[in-house]
């Protein structure tokens, strides 16, 4: 009976660019070549969802990476150059960051380490919450493109950033590009001095170093394979100051993109409010062809209660009554959504922003624990004063409401009952009287508004002029045409009168003529370098520790899809080192290497490079008389767990080439230490000295199977899971097997194997193919995948 169970199959419509197992639960993650992500269920392969390409999120995914708790994927689109934060649990964006360099692969990885510094600083993390309100969920009426802030639960960034426990994701690309980001969106290393384009990167659960597999052209034009060992002992020296600046950060940039997406939102319904302006009291203006201004005409409606009877003409017929009410009402409704947008979302933003800043600041000011980290006192400080400048502007921005607020409906309140008597109907008596304070306001927003100054409003209807919030949200560099009117500010006149307090850091600066986007962005500004500063500084402490070519790229290869391509990296944190394997087809084409190297870039690691050879039989040696002497080929190899190696093995035989799955024991080969050691002979490329590299034979027993009518390439695993998923050439044909099967269960699991691949069999031979069914069943696996969200299946 053959080894591992398969328990699905399916032909695709597209080819398979990349595909990675979930860390925690059977859950394969799929991207295509029309942009696709698919996301799998173990049983029968079947789809629990798809995120098809859009405009926003592009049409080529080059790298792919599951977080470690398996809650989040992160893809790099070529097109749009982004990397794309995906919840598995609905398929939604939930975090999109620009790159500078296009991203050939990725690793999520999470710290192994523990000290009682962080200990106590899981248990202190959750402090801010007793401090600051909750920040309100933004509307979903309006077109806000991330989904982190839209969600009903309130505790968004503490969801995105998952456990205390420091993860990072790495990014490698061309021309040596490496950036490393704290929980996967907080950047706090780019890397300098990285020979060659990224193929495969690894970086140590205990963040000592960080293994890159390089593709370097060499002085011949050959493109060599390379191994670059990075020391990154600054992160692991300081992994609880690393932790607690990232987390710090995180929390910063998220609440940046918040009041980004808040402003967003207040701009979009002063749009509302334009709309409306333009398209009724605007068009009443235009047409107006006597010589008089409407200005005029309103005042003396406003003082004699009568109007000329072109005026009145327009009013009935182009706003009418109705109009009328239903123009105050939209107009209202938009101002109130503004102003809750301030103090609900802006205000309550600014404060978390300036808490944890100030958090930071007072964590800059140790300066032997994160001086070296790159945090700056002074200019943190900066960032402090900046963002209370930028509530103080939201202030301003209220008060200009609060008494725009009331002219409108002042003036919408008069002339609501000025068209009810010229049309001779019942004016109730509650709208009927008018103060002297109320004629103020109406007087205030017809000297305010009419006007045919035509600096002060530079659209179509350059006779009306509602600027006096719109202003303060114009995404431009000019001063506010209509600056708030400060005479009579006792605390204002207070303060330039004293020498002591006119020019004190204690005080934010107001900027009186600056609109509250100006003032945004230079927060942000000032913000981002403090952002930006760790990522420099610790980009900078790292160093090349070991460089060794490895071997040309075979130009047969040349099309390869690079995901998919030896050789592998592995990180093994049980015994701390780093694992690469990989083949050398035109020297060793029977040969699969191993390279070790402890993740201390001083330790010495016996037998660091070592060969297993293939060309065996797959039976033991009793039986090896009997059987005829096969060759066999490593056609891709993965790191099942720290002692196993998964590979598809191509069996060379005069009826044809046979595939097979195997899996190669790699604990009897790094046993045997009485071989000599391989001694690497330095300016030689390893595939130049192959013959000095100690070899090792290796018997199978029953752990490996033939892969019957598939042409077999390339293969994904997951030991935790202990799955495989197998890939054909043609990138369009997988097969899923469970690895470890347990001696009871096999005879019910080829039946049920047996049902499945029939059903496979039958929906391939209908007219709608094999994703036919597949979507049958969509509804319900997403059902149990939410069901499942709960549980922590280990």
């Amino acid at each position: 009976m053959p080894a591992f169970r398969q328990v699905g199959e399916k032909q695709l419509p597209n080819p398979v660019l990349c595909m990675a197992w979930s860390p925690k639960r059977d859950l394969i993650a799929l991207a295509n070549t029309t942009g696709e992500l698919l996301l799998h269920r173990l049983a029968s392969f079947q789809r629990v969802w798809s995120l098809p390409p859009s405009e926003f999120t592009g049409k080529e995914i080059t790298a792919l990476a599951w977080r470690p708790d398996g809650k989040i994927l992160a893809f790099h689109l070529k097109d749009t150059q982004q990397v794309v934060l995906c919840g598995v649990e609905k398929a939604e964006i939930l975090h999109v960051f620009p790159m500078q360099n296009s991203v050939t692969c990725m690793h999520w990885m999470e710290v192994t380490e523990e000290s009682s510094a962080l200990s106590s600083f899981y248990n202190s993390e959750d402090e801010s919450k007793l401090f600051l309100p909750k920040l309100p969920t933004l509307p979903k009426s309006y077109s806000t493109t991330s989904k982190i802030f839209s969600e009903e639960k309130s505790d968004e960034i503490m969801n995105l950033l998952g456990e205390v426990r420091l993860n990072v994701l790495v990014l490698g690309g061309d021309s040596g590009f490496v950036e490393l980001f704290a929980y996967g969106m907080y950047k706090i290393a780019t890397l300098t001095g990285v020979s060659g384009s990224c193929r495969s990167l690894s970086l140590s659960g205990d963040l000592k170093s960080l293994s890159v597999i390089t593709e370097v052209k060499s002085a011949d034009n050959q493109l060599q394979i390379c191994y670059l060992q990075l020391d990154t002992c600054l992160l692991s020296s300081c992994l609880p100051e690393v932790t607690r600046m990232s987390r710090k950060f995180t929390h910063i940039s998220t609440l940046l993109q918040y009041l980004h997406l808040s402003l967003t939102c207040m701009c979009e319904a002063w749009e509302d409010i334009l709309l409306q302006m333009d398209l009724r009291l605007t068009k009443f203006v235009q047409e107006k062809n006597t010589s008089t201004q409407v200005q005029d005409e309103f005042l003396e409606l406003l003082l004699w209660g009568q109007s000329s009877p072109e005026l009145q003409a327009l009013l009935m017929n182009q706003l009418t009554v109705k109009g009328l009410k239903k123009l105050g009402q939209s107009i209202e409704s938009s101002y109130s959504s503004i102003q809750k947008l301030v103090i609900s979302h802006l205000q309550s933003g600014s404060e978390a922003l300036l808490y944890h800043l100030s958090e930071v600041r007072g964590m800059s000011l140790w300066k032997q624990k994160f001086e070296p980290l790159g945090l700056d006192a002074a200019a943190l400080e900066g960032a402090i004063t900046a963002v209370g400048s930028f509530s103080l502007k939201a202030n301003e921005l209220l008060q200009v409401i609060d008494k725009s607020m009331k002219n409108f409906k002042a003036f919408f309140r008069w002339l609501y009952v000025a068209m009810l008597r010229m049309c001779e109907e019942h004016v109730p008596p509650e709208l009927n009287k008018m103060t002297q304070k109320d004629i103020a306001f109406v007087a205030d927003f017809l000297s305010e508004h009419f006007s045919e100054n035509e600096e002060l409003f530079d659209r179509k209807g350059k006779y009306f002029n509602v600027e006096r919030v719109g202003q303060y949200l114009k995404d431009e560099d000019e001063d506010l045409v209509s600056p708030p009117n400060t005479k009579g500010n006792q605390w204002l006149r207070f303060l330039q009168e004293s020498a002591h307090l006119k020019e004190s850091p204690l005080l934010f600066p107001s900027f009186p003529q600056k609109s509250l986007h100006f003032v945004k962005r230079m927060m942000e500004g000032v913000i981002e370098q403090c952002l930006q500063k760790p990522a420099e500084v610790i980009g900078q402490s790292v160093t090349q520790a070991v460089f060794l070519p490895l071997y040309t790229v075979p130009e047969s290869s040349e099309n390869t899809p690079r995901l998919f391509e030896l050789p592998s990296l592995w990180n093994d944190k049980k015994n701390r080192m780093h694992h690469v394997v990989f083949c050398m087809p035109e020297v060793s084409p029977c040969k699969v290497f191993l390279l070790r190297r402890g993740t201390d870039p001083l330790r010495h690691i016996p037998h660091s490079v070592i060969s297993m050879d293939l060309s065996r039989p797959l039976e033991a040696e009793e039986d090896a008389a009997a059987q005829p002497h096969q060759v066999y080929s490593c056609m891709d190899a993965r790191f099942y767990d720290d002692e196993m190696l998964t590979v598809v093995l191509q069996v060379s035989e005069e009826e044809g080439r046979r595939r097979v799955l195997a899996q190669l024991p790699l604990s009897a080969a790094l046993s045997n230490e009485e071989g000599e050691e391989f001694s690497w002979e330095p300016g030689l490329r390893l595939d130049q000295q192959s013959g000095s590299v100690p070899c090792q034979s290796l018997v199978l027993g029953n752990q490996w199977r033939e892969l019957e009518n598939m042409k077999a390439q390339f293969v994904a695993v997951n030991g935790i899971r202990k799955v495989a998923c197998v890939l054909s050439g043609n990138l369009r044909h997988i097969r899923v097997f469970e690895m470890d099967v347990e001696d009871e269960d096999e005879e019910g699991g080829e039946s049920q194997n047996a049902s499945a691949d029939q059903e496979v069999l039958e929906s391939s031979m209908t007219s709608e193919g094999p994703e036919g069914k597949e979507e049958e069943g969509g509804n319900k696996m997403e059902e149990q995948l939410e069901s499942e969200e709960a549980l922590d299946i280990s």
